[in-house]
């Protein structure tokens, strides 16, 4: 039996328009559209958090007191927990449901935020910023779960549209 033929990805969403002509008239509103505003702005300060600390280095190195080699760690202490516990937080809200892990992750994530923002020595701010990692791997992995089961149908695929 031979296989259906490949389609380009510039031709994908005319097909799934095809396979269901009403998704393209779908509105997000009301609670929809709150839903999809809050976890897609979460999703957005997780993402830029890993890279915006870069612009601040040279005032934190100056107000804290880093070495150089200090440094490095204001951003590394983030990553290296966000990527080592990222399946953790997948894993954890496959069994304690995404939307608490969600609001835990992102509790965590703000609580560390502020501990950063007022931290009086580098290994505080190393602290704050590793206790970060940690709420974005929780929560981030739930941001995808929490839009594929928040919408269905043209919802979805509008969502995800987005």
């Amino acid at each position: 039996m031979p296989s259906p033929p490949e389609r380009s990805a510039a031709e994908a969403p005319a097909a799934a328009a095809e396979a269901d002509p009403k998704a393209a008239d779908v509105k997000l509103t009301g609670v929809a559209a709150i839903t999809l505003a809050v976890i897609v702005s979460c999703e957005l300060v997780l993402m830029l958090d890993a890279t915006i600390m870069n612009v601040a280095l040279p005032e934190i190195r100056g107000g804290l007191g880093f070495t150089p080699a200090g440094l490095s760690w204001v951003t590394n202490a983030f990553l290296l927990a966000y990527a080592g516990l990222m399946l953790l937080g997948g894993r954890a809200g496959d069994i304690l449901g995404h939307r608490r892990v969600f609001l835990a992750g992102m509790m965590l994530f703000t609580a560390a935020s502020l501990l950063g923002g007022l931290a009086p020595n580098p290994e505080v701010l190393i602290v704050a910023r590793a206790a970060q990692g940690l709420g974005a791997a929780l929560a981030a992995p739930s941001t995808l779960a929490l839009l594929t089961t928040n919408f269905r149908g043209g919802l979805q695929a509008k969502a995800l549209d987005r």
